[in-house]
């Protein structure tokens, strides 16, 4: 009996050290899994911390992305300064600008979905801010659109107003040449000057009235060769000079638009004193005696 009761009490222990051996190891690993799941949820909330770190990084980065000025770009001295780059190249920049930021933003916002997809982190509210980040860039991706569609519009338009710019100036120029030239014309005088016998060989003058031969006047014959004439733009001169010791106006220039004098021995100066008055007679002749 006695004996029996000390292999009861034997196998009682062992079954007592065999379950406190197992529930040891039951302890431990329910201790291990705690661990393990206390690491994961902080590992967890690392990654998410950073995603949304990183998801209000790139919203900024669409928030930048604003269809204004092109931004001044620093880097050149005063010394070295390049010339003005023109609006149209401003604004073609602007847009170069816009586009690459908004590309490296894409860029971003697909990285940062891979690795949530890759850590294992399914969160519906982030996916919903992902969502929200890939419809903000494809809101500013339209906008870079029609931004760069207008610039490809007002860079015809503005071809065309160049071209009619210089078509206009062109015109411009030939009228203001026509006006120079017919103003020169306006302007322009012939003159010629000689003895008598001169003037009537030459043709400019004739000789009428008179009784016998005797008597006769010269008056201007009203056909002229130009070739015996000389130009003067009255616009730019005003003085003729005449080498003789008198000297008479045959043709009917109005008195008061010149004065004849003296100017030294056998030399006279003829002054033009109202050149529109003047020049409305076109032909000056002028007798030396």
């Amino acid at each position: 009996m006695r004996r029996n009761g000390v292999v009861a009490l034997a196998l009682a222990s062992v079954l007592f050290l065999g379950g406190t051996v197992l529930f040891y190891s039951k302890y431990r690993k329910a201790t291990a899994d705690y661990e393990h799941m206390t690491v994961q949820e902080e590992d967890t909330r690392t990654r998410y911390g950073q995603a949304i770190n990183e998801i209000a990084m790139i919203q900024d980065s669409l928030n930048a992305i604003v269809l204004g000025e092109a931004p001044y770009i620093s880097g050149t001295s005063q010394s070295e300064t390049p010339a003005p780059p023109t609006l149209r190249d401003q604004v073609l920049a602007r847009v170069a600008t816009l586009k690459a930021g908004l590309e490296r933003t894409k860029e971003r916002i697909q990285d940062l979905d891979a690795r949530l997809k890759m850590s294992g982190v399914k969160i519906a509210g982030m996916q919903k801010m992902i969502g929200g980040l890939r419809k903000t860039a494809a809101e500013k991706e339209q906008l870079i659109a029609q931004l760069n569609s207008q610039v490809e519009s007002l860079n015809a338009q503005v071809a065309g107003l160049s071209t009619e710019v210089e078509t206009k100036q062109q015109e411009l120029t030939t009228k203001d040449q026509e006006l120079t030239d017919k103003q020169k014309e306006l302007a322009t005088i012939f003159y010629t000057m000689g003895k008598k016998k001169e003037l009537i060989h030459s043709g400019v003058v004739v000789a009428q009235g008179g009784v016998l031969g005797v008597g006769k006047t010269l008056k201007p014959s009203g056909q002229f060769n130009e070739t015996s004439f000389t130009a003067m733009n009255t616009d730019q001169e005003s003085v003729i000079r005449i080498p003789a010791h008198n000297a008479q106006i045959l043709s009917p220039q109005p008195v008061s638009s010149y004065t004849l004098t003296a100017s030294g021995k056998d030399a006279m100066e003829l002054r033009i004193t109202d050149p529109r008055e003047f020049r409305k007679v076109k032909h000056l002749v002028i007798l030396m005696t």
